[in-house]
């Protein structure tokens, strides 16, 4: 599953205090309005103290991201400035980003990257805080909130038609809470990685609008 640096370090928390503290609230203009809730959960717009946490469960999880190599708090506020803070601004931006919340606090985070609009599609990205990864009844919880909250938002909100995941297949429970939302095995790109000196395969998975919605894919079907 797509994970861009949004980029072990006990160190590295406390690597800038004041700026971790600050509360500053950004809004999508192509997402006006509240975001989506789901009982405890909820998805809002990537909040700016939330980035330093995100940056240290990234490298803690790297195994199982498109990412080389650890990131840097300077890496990753560059790259909240660079790229990220423009897209609020957007109208159609190529990656929305969003922080998942459990009771108001920070547990992950997720986004659609790799957005085109022309053609309706977006990649899906998702990580959790790995205290709670770890823990598979919290790990499905939070995940199943979070992919409802996020297709809720691809397709009613943004009106994308289809989504889709890439994850390595060292990762049975994660692809399994994704097919159990509905998505579908479309491929696997054999050996398309290496975890610790080990080919791995990717396994691609989509998922259109017509079968979030449980629609007939034929129209005029009863």
């Amino acid at each position: 599953m797509s994970q861009r640096p949004i980029a072990h370090e006990n160190a590295d928390r406390n690597a800038n205090p004041a700026r971790s503290r600050r509360s500053v609230v950004h809004h999508y203009v192509c997402l006006p309005g509240p975001g989506p809730k789901q009982g405890p959960h909820a998805l809002c717009p990537l909040r700016e103290q939330d980035i330093e946490p995100i940056r240290i469960w990234r490298n803690a999880q790297i195994d199982v991201l498109r990412q080389s190599a650890p990131i840097s708090p300077s890496e990753q506020r560059q790259y909240f400035d660079d790229v990220v803070r423009p897209t609020f601004r957007e109208r159609r931006p190529d990656l929305i980003l969003l922080s998942l919340l459990r009771d108001e606090v920070c547990v992950g985070y997720c986004g659609l990257t790799n957005i085109d609009w022309l053609a309706g599609r977006a990649e899906i990205s998702f990580l959790l805080d790995p205290m709670r990864a770890r823990e598979p009844r919290i790990y499905e919880e939070d995940m199943k909130a979070c992919l409802e909250l996020l297709s809720r938002t691809a397709f009613e909100r943004l009106g994308l038609n289809r989504l889709f995941a890439e994850t390595f297949d060292i990762r049975p429970h994660h692809v399994a809470i994704l097919e159990a939302h509905g998505f579908q095995r479309e491929g696997c790109m054999r050996e398309h990685t290496s975890v610790h000196g080990v080919r791995v395969d990717a396994l691609l998975h989509g998922l259109l609008a017509r079968d979030w919605r449980g629609e007939s894919e034929d129209p005029a079907a009863v």
